[in-house]
């Protein structure tokens, strides 16, 4: 089970990050901001993560 969700945790940030990028671009936000802005969008899909799989562990 939690090889399952680490390996779909993984694609998630993946694609997350994909998609920061592309609003980074699209929104022509300066290179000094943009960890910035990266590192606020992983700790917040990584808290996310962690909730989902303690909500699915307890279910």
């Amino acid at each position: 089970m939690i090889s399952i969700f680490i390996i779909f945790a993984i694609f998630i940030l993946f694609n997350i990050n994909k998609l920061t990028t592309s609003l980074c671009l699209q929104k022509e936000i300066p290179e000094e901001k943009q960890p910035k802005v990266f590192r606020t969008i992983n700790v917040l899909i990584t808290i996310l993560l962690i909730t989902s799989y303690i909500e699915i562990l307890f279910t």
